[in-house]
């Protein structure tokens, strides 16, 4: 077979660290943008992304020339750069260690598109952890909560 055909939509999902309310909305959408320039010259698609001041969600058509996890390193390392050298945080800006990928269907980008940008809306009434330890559970992975957070 001549090329590589592929279908890969990942929910990127990590926070700040420690948990750490610092993404206000004056300075949200420049991140969300710096980011989105981040996965695009990656030459993967950039679906959706939203979040809230402790935590982000990117959803992405992911290409299989590049690993989850050095798309998110770079994600953060860029981000946590360009943060720091607006000086929008004071002290030193930092992503936590780990994160959260969830794998979809083509058939689900509208649903995942629709819960990622309703987030103020559901962050009402659940707490970030309550969300991450839900996406564990609906995704059956094995975890330790005593290990999920700092």
């Amino acid at each position: 077979m001549a090329n590589t055909f592929s279908q890969i939509y990942i929910q990127i999902v990590f926070s700040t660290q420690n948990r750490q309310n610092l993404i206000n909305k004056e300075i949200k959408n420049e991140i969300y943008k710096y980011i989105t320039g981040i996965v695009q010259n990656k030459n993967h698609k950039l679906i959706t992304i939203n979040g809230m001041p402790d935590h982000i969600h990117i959803f992405t058509g992911l290409k299989p020339k590049e690993s989850i996890s050095d798309l998110v390193r770079d994600i953060k390392k860029d981000s946590s750069k360009f943060i720091n050298s607006k000086n929008w945080i004071r002290g030193k800006f930092n992503w936590q260690e780990g994160f959260g990928a969830f794998s979809y269907g083509h058939s689900q980008i509208d649903n995942v598109c629709q819960y990622i940008q309703n987030q103020e809306i559901r962050h009402k009434t659940q707490t970030f952890k309550e969300e991450y330890l839900n996406f564990l559970k609906k995704f059956e992975i094995d975890y330790n909560e005593h290990y999920v957070f700092d």
